[in-house]
Order: C-alpha cells, then structure tokens, then sequence
C-alpha cells in the first residue's frame, strides 16, 4: 500500500504514519511518503516507520507553496505512481478573538488548513481517477462543525475543509474513489503545548490513527464518509 501523509512530521499525521507502518503488509510493502515543512522531524518519523519494515520517503513540503507541492506529487507519482491512501492532515491553528485577528493571521489559516488540501488534492487526484481506486482523508475537526469563540479563522478553515470534501466525494463516487472527512475533537498533539488540563481530558492521536487505518480496511462497497471522534468527557 502506497500513502501521502501531509502533515506528517508531529501529532495525528505522525501517529497516522506509525500505525500503518505497524499494519501487517498486504500483497504489497507499505510505503509511505512523509511531507511537512520541517525535514529534520520527518526524519524522526521516517526512522521510526523504517523500524517496522516499512518503506519511508521524506519530502519537505509546504502546502501553501505551489512549487512544493507540485514536486512532492512529481516525485510520489513517478516514484511509486498513484497512492493507495491520500491523507491531508497539515494544519494550523491560531488562537484569536476577532478583535485581535487581523487580515493576514486569518488567510494563513485558510491556506494551511483550506488552499493547501485543496492544492495536495488537486495534485494527486488526477492519477487516482485514471486508476480508479483511491482513498482520500481529510483531517477537518470539530470546528468544522461547531463554533468556538476566538477561533474565526480556523473554524471558518474547517468549515471550508468540510465542505470542500463533500464535492471531492460526490464528483468521485462512481470512480472508484472513496471519500473519508474526520472530525477529531481535543486531541493530544503540540498544539495543546502549555494548558494545565490533564492527558485524560484528551484523545490519543494514536486513536485518531487507528480510526483512520480501521477505515480503509472496509470493503469496496463500503465507505465511512465521516468520523467524528470526541474525548469520552466531552469537548475540552
């Protein structure tokens, strides 16, 4: 199995990356193409997705960048061809009440979390059409579905992200292509860096990954067309 993890350097998307390296192999060796701005931490992921048999390629990316995005396919697709798995996982978030956010805080957020999976996706999707077989995720959040004070960019981001999957999955339903958006709530990655609340009021990324795997393991006829996960206490 081939699979593109953006945003895979920390958090979900490097969780996402261990646990199908962990999967036993199919017919196939599963490789993994590992993209995120920092090249030294996709290292560290890649070395440890090498630990378990798997095949890592690390290609520093910058979702927001046309030209970096553009080479991470050139090298995917000519390396491997289509991927098995697309995940678009790069993100941001940005704490800000709207008095404070000003213009450019609030395009950064639409370009990481929106522009870039929409740029990946429309990179990568052309060779999965023609192949007719797919799996595309795209990691939204809560906030895509609810509002939350201080949060205008990032939940309008969100929003965007949710809506943007559900044309990919109705202009590519009868093509093979499955279509997964997943909604994870407070989640124990870096971006909680700082608060004081305990580890128990928040999800494992490691269970955001196995959620994700857990879903391309269904059948053809079958598609999970959204995962909303939630720490067992509730939203934080």
């Amino acid at each position: 199995m081939d699979i593109v993890i953006t945003g895979a350097s920390q958090g979900i998307g490097a969780a996402i990356a261990r646990t199908f390296a962990s999967e036993p192999p199919g017919d196939a060796p599963t490789r993994i193409a590992l993209a995120a701005r920092s090249a030294d931490s996709l290292n560290a992921v890649a070395d440890t997705v090498r630990k378990t048999g798997a095949e890592a390629l690390v290609c520093p990316t910058d979702v927001t960048d046309d030209e970096d995005v553009d080479h991470l396919a050139e090298r995917v697709l000519g390396d491997w061809g289509a991927p098995d798995v697309l995940v678009n996982n790069a993100g941001m978030f940005r704490y800000a009440p709207l008095d404070e956010l000003t213009i450019d805080g609030f395009r950064d957020q639409i370009d990481v979390n929106l522009t870039g999976a929409f740029a990946v996706t429309q990179a990568f999707l052309p060779a999965m059409r023609e192949r007719k077989t797919g799996h595309l995720f795209f990691m939204a959040s809560v906030a895509s579905i609810q509002a939350y004070p201080g949060n205008a960019g990032y939940c309008a981001a969100k929003h965007g992200l949710r809506g943007f999957a559900r044309v990919v999955r109705e202009e590519t339903k009868d093509e093979g292509i499955r279509v997964t958006t997943v909604l994870p709530g407070a989640t124990r990655t870096p971006t909680w860096e700082g608060t004081e609340l305990p580890d128990e009021r928040f999800m494992a990324a490691e269970d955001v990954a196995q959620a994700v795997v857990d879903a391309t393991g269904l059948s053809s006829r079958t598609v999970v067309e959204e995962l909303l996960l939630r720490p067992q206490e509730g939203d934080v």
